[in-house]
């Protein structure tokens, strides 16, 4: 017999992403038994959850697809492997020149740095989105922050805590400013907080 778990596996296996709702109605279960499942599966790293924003003013849904795990991937046992062996060898003025030429790579297609920083903060904000950062911004007593609900090195970054290095110079070409962390994903908890200067 094919337990609900299993169920709810195979569909996000088939459908790539669905909100509880959508499991819900699929499996004809309830929503809260259709979102517990889901929290054990995430709780065990099976599934990881995204947010989508909702068209219009709504608020953004919780949509859950398959872990990297289960869809067979192993790119964080390479990108880990690399790191090791590139970033080790570098002294520490070395390494922060190498993240910061890897950040300019990844903003290649930057918004423009110049005009309102309103505007530089919505294009940033699509380019991190478009790399599934999962970012948003806000006013802050002493100027804007972006905001990080997911990272897209989580299965590295345990290891790897330079990387965040490598956000901040993204966030400064990508906005022509200073950028500083205040605080960061810990565990898949929380958020990456940068202040903008």
């Amino acid at each position: 017999m094919t337990s609900a778990r299993q169920k709810i596996l195979a569909y996000l296996q088939k459908k790539r992403v669905a909100s509880a709702d959508e499991v819900a109605q699929a499996l004809k279960v309830t929503a809260a038994n259709a979102r517990h499942h889901l929290r054990v599966l995430a709780a065990d790293g099976r599934v990881t959850s995204v947010i989508e924003q909702s068209p219009g003013r709504g608020r953004p849904v919780k949509k859950y697809q398959l872990s990297n795990a289960l869809r067979g991937e192993n790119v964080s046992v390479l990108l880990d492997a690399t790191l090791e062996e590139w970033l080790g060898k570098l002294t520490p003025l070395k390494r922060e020149q190498a993240l910061r030429s890897v950040a300019k790579r990844i903003a290649i297609d930057s918004p423009t740095q110049a005009g309102p920083i309103a505007k530089r903060l919505v294009s940033a904000v699509e380019k991190l989105n478009a790399s599934h950062y999962q970012a948003c911004w806000e006013a802050g007593a002493e100027g804007p922050r972006i905001l990080f609900a997911n990272c897209p090195y989580a299965a590295v970054i345990g290891k790897h805590p330079e990387l965040c290095q490598m956000d901040t110079a993204l966030l400064e070409d990508l906005m022509g400013i200073s950028a500083h962390q205040l605080a960061r994903i810990e565990h898949g908890r929380g958020e990456c907080i940068f202040a903008l200067h």
